[in-house]
């Protein structure tokens, strides 16, 4: 009975299982936890409790997630800032939730951030606050840390001269850079990172930032070897922009510099605009196309893609794709994943794609009504014979009833 009693005692928990407990809570939960007993309240102060932390903002009717309290932030600000070491800004489509982050940033003087974020859950709200207020809440960061090591900021009004105040004071520490749909950053400003911060193993940007330059920069001897390069490939105004091929001697240079690094594409273009795309040799190992892709560009990435990794189509239209992917089984010696979405490929097709690949075949996604009966194999025959060559048991996916 005694041992019983014990247990139930909550109190008496250790603090580093209370502090456990406490980093899964919500802010609000966190604080109204902190009021049960000393023991907790003590928890609630210990500075580890405050290394990571994400500020979500908003407008309350407009978004699906609960807003931190402006008094517990100034709370946070006050007591934890110079605990505060991983922090991310979640805002949702409203101007003010994006200018309350900038707000937030604009007090964090007395901190040592090492990993920030700036994610905009709905539209991009950062962009619609004024781009002297968001540079000015952002530098005040990029000054007093310090020890910037990974940042990932998406759809805001970040500039070419803040990535410079950036470089001139976290040089030596940044490891990661993630930017996506940033339009005043340059290719300027990315070559300035890379020249100065020889530390760098990750990049994200979009592809209008790309240039044989800027791959040269990461290929010099100076620089380290880079582990992944990400790049969003993205058109809002189909026919508005052309986009530049890079040459075969650039990526050429960067896979000799870096040889293990992961080249990661994600497309989101009309298929007139991809026809710049996979003409000559790429060192691609992750293909992402969020929109329909034609049997031509499909051909052309099994013929000019051998580091291929993962291959992820999520439309192509009415014509099988069956020589496309047996082409790609046959010269893409490294695919290890597939995922195919409102495509047709016929049963033999693809038996013989699996056959070719074999075991290496580690992910296969591939939606029922992407697969065409013919006169070898049915739809409850092929799942036994790509099982084989797969050596487990698989099954094509199947479109859930609402």
């Amino acid at each position: 009975t005694h041992t019983y009693t014990v247990l139930l005692d909550w109190g008496s928990l250790p603090h580093y299982v209370v502090l456990r407990i406490f980093q899964y809570l919500p802010l609000m939960d966190r604080a109204r936890a902190s009021s049960v007993c000393k023991r907790w309240n003590e928890v609630f102060h210990i500075p580890d409790l405050w290394r990571k932390f994400e500020f979500e903002l908003n407008k309350s009717a407009t978004s699906y997630f609960n807003s931190t309290h402006p008094d517990l932030i100034q709370q946070i600000i006050k007591k934890h800032a110079a605990h505060l070491q991983y922090v991310s800004f979640k805002v949702d489509s409203s101007t003010e939730s994006a200018e309350a982050a900038c707000d937030i940033l604009s007090q964090l003087v007395n901190c040592s951030i090492q990993t920030l974020g700036l994610i905009s859950t709905a539209k991009p709200s950062f962009m619609n606050v004024s781009k002297s207020h968001f540079v000015s809440a952002l530098t005040v960061v990029f000054v007093n840390s310090k020890s910037l090591s990974s940042i990932k900021i998406e759809d805001t009004p970040v500039d070419d001269p803040s990535l410079k105040i950036l470089v001139a004071n976290n040089s030596d520490t940044l490891r990661r850079l993630k930017m996506s749909s940033c339009p005043h950053v340059s290719s300027d400003g990315i070559l300035c990172v890379a020249d100065h911060c020889q530390g760098l193993r990750e990049l994200a940007l979009n592809y209008y930032m790309l240039s044989d330059e800027l791959l040269l920069a990461l290929s010099s001897e100076t620089h380290v070897n880079l582990e992944h390069l990400r790049i969003d490939v993205v058109s809002e105004n189909p026919g508005q922009i052309k986009f530049l091929s890079i040459k075969k001697q650039s990526w050429d240079v960067l896979i000799k510099h870096s040889p293990g690094v992961n080249v990661v594409m994600y497309f989101f273009l009309y298929e007139e605009e991809l026809e710049t795309f996979f003409k000559e040799e790429t060192p691609v190992t992750h293909l992402y196309f969020g929109r329909s892709i034609s049997k031509a560009i499909l051909g052309r990435i099994g013929l000019n893609c051998p580091r291929l990794i993962e291959l992820v189509v999520c439309a192509n239209g009415l014509q099988a794709l069956d020589n496309e992917l047996i082409c790609i089984a046959e010269h893409c010696k490294s695919l290890t994943a597939l995922g195919l979405s409102e495509c047709e490929v016929s049963c033999s097709a693809f038996i013989e794609f699996v056959r070719l690949c074999g075991r290496r075949l580690t992910q296969l996604s591939i939606m029922e009504e992407v697969l065409i009966p013919d006169d070898d194999y049915s739809l409850d025959e092929i799942h036994a014979e790509v099982s084989k060559y797969l050596g487990r048991v698989w099954f094509p996916d199947v479109m859930p009833l609402w």
